[in-house]
């Protein structure tokens, strides 16, 4: 309803209400009718559904049917391990779902305990639950308002908005009608809206809206939405889907292909199954859930808060950042930066027109010091007295040398304040204000070169205040804001604005440098955006855009679509349409990160594929609502945990490619073998050991691996990309093969010169190849003599632990008996060393290769 757009009187006699109040008959009807004023929260889920939704993944179930088929085969260790992964995986997932659902609840939580309110002429106060529609509430300092209200007094009224606008300051309420069209909230200015502060004076307004009726009822049901997977859940579910149906299909043929070239086929099904348990990477959830834990114990350190595991590598996948405004890019603390003294402003009593202007900065304003030295005030008041105090000018004897009299408060409807001082026997008078309502009570005789200065700052999305005085002999006899605010002198102008933050400027150069978009999502004036916009680079091209969300509602969808990705600031926008943006962004395919610290960012943070909150000055709301927490407000902070994230992912491909390989090699070396007239090398027991191996701590040490050099100078991975790309199906075949061909060879060259351990040197050779190729896929092209050996101590350990093990299983005789091995001499131990090697050997080749065609295509691009 257009509430802001009617008179006062038009909205008593809707509401029918009156200057009264409701009756108390009136009002239990009205609860009856529209209900409580608190905001509904969506059915939850039991705990006991919450539980069993986790079980409802590809993956975990790929590792039920795993454990079951090791429990079938006799491994009951295997077994235990699979399940122990399963269980945790499922309770850190419930735990992660279960907090997102706290979102509603700090929503209700904003709302005011109590309200005063006017009723049958009385002034009482009631529950805040209790508030209808038509009530009259009577608003004053320090309190949050209880519902939408629509003003029909004020008195010096100013209110906080920014949880719900984005605005950095508080805003100046009136009563008059707004009749412009399509008013977006910020400008609403005879309107008061749930769960906001009052700042300043006081004020009576009546209830037009109530509960989930009202702005931030509106923003409770965007918060119904159920959030989306993250790109990392998307990969490994298509993963997962592509690796079971891989699986099944290599089991049934290795056990038809062994049966009909006469192996037993009891031997062949438990030979089978046994390459599905090698087959499956059930380490990988625990690989994953590591390898985020570690990444989101980093990016504490840097000051980056992870409330959910997933969002610790969805970072790295971004391709857009939607930020907020005020206290991410910008400090959130209103600053003067300009101040301009009129070049016809006259020396007064001892002070020059420069100092004139600081006293007047000093003198004019409601500022108060704490017992810590701190302003406490209006930000706009407190970035006006911290600059008057720090100016060379500044003189502390002022503030005891002149003690205030009399004091005009500033309102909405006359836009200045006066405030009166004696001065040697006179009285000073100063005023400040708009500059063109100054204007009209000075003797300026160049206002328009004031008037041109005020627009310079203003196009440089600055909030300009222009300062004027002058000396009385004596008071008037009647003290009125007339009689002081006429005749005075033009002092000067002071321009301040919230600036960005020195960080955020060489911030916003790396994401664009490692290609990802950036874009201001902000409830701030147009003009103020466009200025942070393009000082900070989010505005670099001349194509790049501009728009309000007045003009965003008029677009139809078509024109929406086709100029989304070439607006770069969208001002005075809607919670509802930072959401619609989000979707919109995700629907061309972009992995979207959203920043936002207030009520209005909470939809759009919930939707976005990672949602990022303030921490210092984030509501409840958004804090909720979001999957990451910056600790110190800072977007620079949002660049350092991208690189993170692109880490993590790169290791969790590095350990798919190191398992998956090592896998490949067995399944070749086992399927082949009958092919080619070998018996099958590798018994069930030495499958599932080798399995046991390579999943181990050689695959775990993967997550602890540093970021590669170059990690934030390339582009977002594709939403579409695989987990596969870039050549890793490719290396998993070729590498298993050789992997496979290494160990064949192996063991028809034994059974030749009739080794009867011919056995126990395949066994060999495929468990330590798997920990040289370890050692080589630590980077995708730089050789592992340039990274050094000991770059990732942890995976150094885990192979010499492992070499340990596989040394145990050959020569201690109980586990020759369980493993089915035997004693090597030390020259066959040599041989195998030796050939197991060729798998290390043949990756670095590979790495070379990369690197000399990188080489010969940066040279033929300088030509």
């Amino acid at each position: 309803m257009n509430y802001h757009g009617q008179s006062t009187s038009e909205i008593y006699q809707q509401l029918e209400t009156s200057t009264q109040g409701l009756e108390n008959s009136e009002a239990e009807r009205r609860q009856r009718k529209y209900g409580k004023n608190e905001l509904a929260q969506k059915k939850k889920f039991s705990v006991f559904n919450l539980l069993l939704h986790q079980f409802k993944d590809v993956m975990i179930f790929i590792l039920l049917v795993a454990a079951l088929i090791s429990f079938v085969v006799g491994d009951s260790s295997d077994t235990i391990v699979i399940l122990i992964i399963v269980v945790l995986n499922a309770v850190i997932g419930f735990v992660q779902e279960y907090r997102a659902e706290k979102a509603m609840e700090a929503l209700n939580k904003m709302s005011s305990l109590h309200a005063t309110v006017r009723r049958s002429g009385n002034i009482v106060q009631i529950p805040a639950i209790e508030v209808v529609p038509g009530d009259l509430v009577l608003l004053e300092a320090g309190m949050l308002v209880p519902a939408d209200l629509r003003l029909i007094t004020t008195h010096a009224l100013k209110i906080e908005e920014a949880s719900l606008t984005g605005e950095s300051h508080a805003v100046t309420k009136s009563t008059e009608a707004i009749t412009a069209d399509d008013v977006p909230l910020g400008d609403r200015l005879n309107m008061a809206f749930k769960s906001t502060v009052i700042t300043n004076g006081r004020a009576e307004g009546i209830v037009v809206a109530t509960g989930m009726n009202t702005e931030i009822g509106r923003i409770a049901q965007l918060l119904q939405e159920e959030k989306i997977k993250t790109p990392l859940q998307k990969r490994l579910a298509k993963f997962a889907k592509t690796l079971s149906f891989a699986v099944i299909g290599i089991c049934i043929a290795l056990f038809f292909t062994g049966w009909m070239r006469g192996e037993e086929a009891v031997q062949m099904l438990l030979t089978a199954i046994s390459v599905a348990v090698a087959a499956i990477p059930e380490a990988l959830p625990a690989v994953i859930t590591i390898a985020l834990a570690l990444g989101a114990k980093r990016m504490v350190r840097k000051n980056a808060l992870i409330r959910k595991l997933p969002a610790a590598e969805t970072l790295g996948a971004v391709s857009y950042i939607c930020t907020d405004k005020t206290g991410t890019i910008t400090q959130n603390k209103m600053t003067v930066v300009d101040c301009w003294v009129s070049p016809e402003a006259k020396k007064v009593a001892d002070f020059n027109p420069e100092e004139l202007l600081i006293l007047a900065m000093e003198l004019n304003h409601d500022v108060i010091t704490d017992e810590n030295n701190k302003l406490k005030g209006d930000p706009t008041e407190t970035a006006l007295v911290d600059y008057a105090r720090n100016n060379k000018n500044y003189n502390k004897q002022w503030r005891t040398d002149f003690k205030r009299s009399y004091e005009f408060p500033f309102d909405s409807k006359r836009k200045k304040m006066t405030t009166v001082y004696p001065l040697n026997g006179s009285w000073l008078v100063v005023t400040k204000g708009a500059v063109e309502r100054l204007l009209t009570i000075c003797n300026a005789s160049n206002a328009t070169e004031i008037n041109t200065t005020t627009e310079k700052y203003a196009k440089q999305g600055k909030r300009v205040l222009a300062y004027a005085l002058k000396v009385i002999d004596q008071l008037p006899q009647q003290l009125t804001v007339e009689n002081f605010e006429s005749e005075l002198s033009f002092i000067g102008l002071t321009a301040m604005i919230d600036p960005p933050r020195p960080e955020a400027i060489q911030a916003v150069a790396d994401c664009h440098t490692a290609g990802i978009t950036l874009v201001m999502l902000t409830g701030d004036h147009p003009i103020t955006a466009k200025a942070i916009a393009t000082e900070t680079g989010i505005l670099q091209q001349p194509t790049d855009r501009v728009i309000t969300g007045t003009e965003l509602a008029k677009f139809s969808e078509q024109e929406f679509q086709e100029n989304l990705e070439s607006i770069k600031v969208f001002a005075r926008v809607s919670p509802e349409q930072k959401l619609k943006i989000v979707k919109a962004l995700q629907g061309k395919n972009h992995f979207v990160a959203v920043t936002g610290d207030g009520v209005n960012d909470a939809p759009a943070l919930k939707r976005a594929d990672i949602g990022i909150a303030m921490g210092i000055t984030g509501t409840d709301v958004s804090k909720e609502a979001a999957d990451m927490i910056l600790l110190d407000d800072n977007f620079a902070t949002i660049i350092q945990a991208v690189r993170e994230g692109r880490r993590i992912f790169d290791n969790i491909r590095k350990f798919i490619k190191y398992i998956l390989t090592g896998n490949s090699g067995e399944i070749w070396t086992i399927f082949l073998a009958p092919l080619l007239g070998l018996p099958i090398p590798l018994i069930p027991i030495q499958i599932l050991w080798v399995n046991l191996v390579s999943d181990g701590l050689p695959a775990l040490a993967f997550a602890s691996e540093p970021a590669e050099e170059n990690i934030l100078k390339r582009p977002p991975r594709k939403p579409n990309e695989s987990v596969f790309s870039g050549g890793i199906g490719i290396h998993i075949l070729w590498v298993g093969l050789l992997m496979g061909a290494v160990c064949l060879g192996t063991q028809a060259w034994a059974i030749h010169v009739e080794n009867p351990k011919w056995a126990t040197m395949v066994f060999t050779i495929i468990s330590i190849s798997q920990l040289g190729h370890a050692l080589a896929i630590r980077s995708n092209d730089k050789s592992i003599f340039t990274l050094g050996f000991f770059g990732n101590k942890q995976l150094v350990i885990a192979v010499l632990v492992t070499i340990g093990l596989q040394l145990a299983v050959i020569y201690l005789p109980f586990l020759q008996s369980v493993f089915k091995t035997q004693a090597l001499t030390f020259s066959e131990l040599a041989i195998c060393l030796g050939l197991s090697s060729i798998v290390f050997w043949a990756v670095e080749f590979e790495k070379w290769t990369k690197r000399l065609k990188k080489k010969n295509a940066s040279s033929e691009k300088q030509l």
